[in-house]
């Protein structure tokens, strides 16, 4: 790499931030994703502090016509934030968050995690609808829709953005709203990272907690689907008001029975989506459905919830495939291709999940944003996650092969882009999924980055 590869600055601007290069000690380091199976080498890592600092360094990459990378927060299962040979803009120092309680709205920058939106909403008794695990990226899970506990009544994290500020392919910052570049708001609300680098979000926020009702009692697949039933049965009638997920995994460590350790085990896991009291009263019956391995419920702090399931997941240190499809319904056949899936799991790490959908997240009209359609009822997620390379082929073959056999549950095609295993099915997937909002999306695609500078994503490529 010769030295104009690391000089950023412009005669308007001295880059704040740091530039890391292949030969840098800090390089290996740098480069490194949650996901410990991506090893890129960029041809540079921009880390930086200002929205100055992004404008430039995509300047530089456009003059080196280099493909670009944006890290937030290095979360995506398919290693989205890191490319090779191309230029990562990285925006883990741009990590603030700011709250103006009166008009319920944070600005949120392109870096944050949503433990950091979590903590400073919180403080105002307010939140927005984020992820299941704190140290995700609030960029890459919002781009692709944001699918969190307080779906049921409060939507998607898409539905609660209403405004960004963006660095497009030129290096020119641009404010979008519903009354100022309406089409890109559109376009940011599920069309993924493609479009520019996202340097702030602005999020409506809501009254929720600081004390919420965390449901999870947990049933051994080996005693049976019923309690599932009964679970989805229950959904269909208060799924407004309660977001939630049946998780499978594997019983071990304290907190589990010892005869239970090793076996495979699910959690019915719901938050209510309002007062901890209520909640604890209607969610009671899922704790009754027969005899439970253990029960992790209890009324809890909102932040500790969202953290909850931040310890199955730690950074860097476990190999991660993931697919997931959505549902049209839940039947029960359904059901009991998800328990033999999770039995045929060769990693007791993997995961896999049944998530319900309705309330706020179905009154979203198909036109309204870029993620398209809102009538599915359910996804079904499968979460491969190992530690030993030679399992490998294992690993993936099971999330894939657990993929496949639910298509014929599945919603017209389409899927969540958020879990998209390692991109290879990404331009059928992405068009399938998109559906009705995928020609327009390439028209907004094409005004905003005709060169498809910004391409390790869920592509949507421009007009030739």
């Amino acid at each position: 790499m010769d030295d104009s590869m690391t000089r950023l600055d412009t005669p308007t601007h001295k880059f704040g931030g740091e530039m890391i290069g292949p030969e840098d000690a800090r390089f290996d380091d740098a480069r490194g994703v949650w996901n410990a199976m991506i090893d890129r080498r960029p041809a540079l890592i921009a880390r930086c502090k200002t929205t100055d600092d992004v404008q430039t360094a995509v300047k530089l990459a456009v003059a080196r016509e280099l493909p670009i990378a944006i890290r937030g927060g290095g979360h995506n299962v398919a290693g989205h934030a890191v490319c090779d040979g191309g230029v990562v803009i990285d925006l883990s120092h741009m990590r603030g968050v700011t709250v103006d309680a009166s008009a319920r709205v944070a600005k949120v920058q392109g870096g944050a995690l949503w433990r950091d939106v979590d903590a400073a909403t919180q403080a105002h008794g307010l939140a927005t609808p984020g992820g299941l695990i704190s140290d995700t990226g609030v960029a890459g899970l919002t781009l692709s829709g944001g699918i969190g506990w307080l779906r049921a009544q409060h939507g998607l994290a898409i539905d609660n953005l209403v405004a960004a500020d963006v660095v497009t392919a030129d290096g020119s910052l641009i404010h979008t709203s519903a009354d100022e570049n309406p089409e890109l708001l559109w376009a940011l609300q599920g069309g993924g990272g493609n479009f520019g680098v996202v340097v702030q979000f602005e999020f409506k926020l809501h009254s929720i907690g600081p004390e919420v009702m965390f449901a999870a009692p947990i049933y051994l697949v080996e005693d049976g689907p019923e309690p599932i039933r009964a679970w989805r049965d229950f959904l269909a009638e208060h799924g407004d008001r309660v977001g939630s997920l049946c998780e499978f995994s594997t019983a071990g460590g304290e907190d589990f029975p010892e005869e239970h350790w090793g076996k495979r085990v699910y959690t019915l896991a719901c938050v209510f989506n309002g007062d901890a009291a209520e909640g604890e009263a209607l969610l009671q019956p899922l704790r009754e459905l027969g005899e439970m391995s253990t029960d992790f419920s209890g009324r809890m702090n909102y932040c500790d919830v969202q953290q909850l399931f931040d310890a199955l997941m730690p950074a860097g240190d476990f190999r991660c495939y993931w697919k997931a499809r959505y549902l049209t319904d839940l039947k029960d056949e359904m059901i009991d291709l998800a328990m033999a899936n999770a039995l045929a799991a060769p990693s007791d790490n993997s995961l896999s999940s049944l998530w319900n959908f309705g309330g706020a997240t179905a009154k979203v009209a198909a036109d309204a944003t870029a993620f398209g359609d809102r009538s599915m009822g359910w996804m079904y997620s499968l979460d491969g996650v190992w530690s030993d390379p030679g399992d490998d082929d294992a690993n993936i073959a099971w999330s894939r092969e657990g993929w496949s056999n639910s298509e014929r549950f599945g919603h017209h095609g389409r899927a969540y882009l958020n879990f998209p295993g390692h991109g290879e099915d990404n331009a059928a997937l992405t068009r399938t999924s998109f559906g009705p909002s995928y020609e327009r999306l390439v028209e907004i695609k094409t005004k905003y980055d005709p060169q498809n500078r910004f391409r390790f994503n869920q592509n949507i490529a421009p007009e030739t």
